[in-house]
């Protein structure tokens, strides 16, 4: 008798624990039933994230909201009312993008901005686009829609489609034309 109290104890304990385990491991899928279908695990409004690098703001965004889907397979921030991003180089020199819509995937760390597209570097050059395409691991900007960029000096190309480094100083155009500005002293030797 006293064996069958200890093997109903055992039996109990296993079942328990198996329930336990599968209680945790299905708690991500409760938490999606839980949301309405597409929605947002998390909301914000008016975002204001600064990233450091040794005690320094390096990158500060700016938003009027964010809507974190990272619930899902393909995780992203969506920022549907624009996003302003200002960043900062290793010479403190500031640079700014902006647009009236953002979307950052996070396994590929790719930034999709959309729509009035402004980028402002540090040496005042303007880059002007419906959307562009910015990889944060590889550190590249792209688009394969019109763009006009203008230079400090005021020459200024307006193409189909670019390929750049994001500190502009590896630029492929395609389907391109301009005005470029060349200081003569300089390309003969004087």
């Amino acid at each position: 008798m006293n064996t069958g109290k200890h093997m109903f104890k055992s039996v109990m304990v296993l079942l328990c624990t198996i329930t336990l385990f599968a209680c945790e491991g299905n708690y991500k899928n409760v938490q999606q039933l839980n949301l309405a279908d597409g929605a947002p695990v998390a909301e914000g409004k008016n975002i204001n994230l600064k990233y450091t690098d040794s005690g320094k703001v390096v990158t500060n965004l700016i938003a009027p909201v964010l809507h974190d889907y990272s619930n899902f397979k393909f995780p992203y921030q969506e920022f549907p009312e624009g996003v302003e991003v200002r960043f900062w180089n290793e010479k403190n020199e500031k640079s700014t993008v902006t647009s009236d819509y953002a979307i950052r995937f996070d396994q590929s760390n790719i930034v999709d901005l959309r729509k009035n597209v402004v980028l402002v570097t540090s040496d005042s050059t303007i880059l002007k686009a419906e959307q562009l395409y910015w990889d944060q691991k590889n550190q590249w900007v792209f688009t394969d829609q019109p763009y006009q960029m203008k230079l400090k000096d005021g020459s200024y190309n307006d193409g189909a489609r670019f390929d750049s480094s994001e500190d502009f100083t590896n630029f492929l155009s395609r389907k391109n034309q301009g005005v470029q500005i060349i200081d003569q002293k300089k390309t003969n030797g004087n």
